[in-house]
């Protein structure tokens, strides 16, 4: 499978929980436009801005099994290895967790990372702290799912609202059955995702690596390659 042609990656879908947002923003800009000239075009640029902000493009996600791919466009700013949510009954042992920050310019549609079943689903209300502090994983709102594999291994994958971000969306439903790449919600104005491997699993991402949501691969469950380095060229 191939991308479209240039003007279907330009001109991609825009999410639906955008609609209203871009609505308001384009509405007050035209207000703004017959009291203040200047002030409505500024209110286009935030209009445009909104616009770019849901955007919803397609992605072709590798098929391969045992591949687990970023949940998320952003940054891979962590890599630790922790104790998964208690709410997700993963067990106490120690995990890798891949964070992925999105910034208010990166799509925020949402993934799945890997092909199973969803075994739980979890709503957390806390605090706005800024996403990228590693409390945030315990103080912040959240939404926690649960990826149970035909394997018996789970995936976490955590939703977690931000400084600026008020929303958390989630499509899923518990017992559903999901393929990696499938869209399964987003978060609103710049947040965090958390993915927490199998047991035993490494990541193969890299922090400060750019992550495209549904294509970058994390890791490989198949694979016996170390964890690895990388430097900034």
């Amino acid at each position: 499978m191939t991308k479209g042609s240039l003007l279907d990656n330009v001109l991609v879908p825009i999410a639906r929980e955008g609609w209203p947002f871009i609505a308001i923003f384009g509405l007050v800009s035209l207000i703004l436009y017959f009291v203040y000239a200047p002030l409505g075009w500024i209110g286009l640029v935030l209009t445009l801005w909104c616009v770019y902000f849901f955007r919803n493009p397609d992605r072709v996600t590798p098929e391969r099994e045992g591949l687990i791919v970023s949940p998320a466009d952003g940054i891979v700013q962590m890599i630790a290895e922790v104790s998964p949510p208690e709410e997700l009954d993963m067990g106490s042992e120690p995990v890798v967790r891949v964070s992925v920050f999105m910034n208010v310019f990166d799509c925020h549609v949402n993934r799945i990372p890997c092909d199973g079943r969803i075994g739980k689903l979890v709503y957390v209300p806390g605090q706005f702290l800024n996403a990228s502090l590693d409390k945030a994983s315990e103080e912040n709102e959240r939404q926690m799912v649960r990826i149970d594999l035909d394997s018996g291994a789970f995936i976490g994958a955590v939703q977690i609202a931000g400084l600026v971000a008020r929303r958390i969306v989630c499509y899923l439903e518990e017992d559903q059955i999901v393929l990696a790449g499938e869209r399964f919600g987003l978060i609103r104005f710049g947040s965090r995702v958390d993915i927490y491997l199998p047991h035993g699993a490494v990541s193969h991402a890299l922090i400060g690596q750019k992550c495209v949501s549904g294509e970058t691969v994390l890791a490989d469950l198949k694979s016996d390659e170390a964890a690895r380095s990388g430097e900034v060229r």
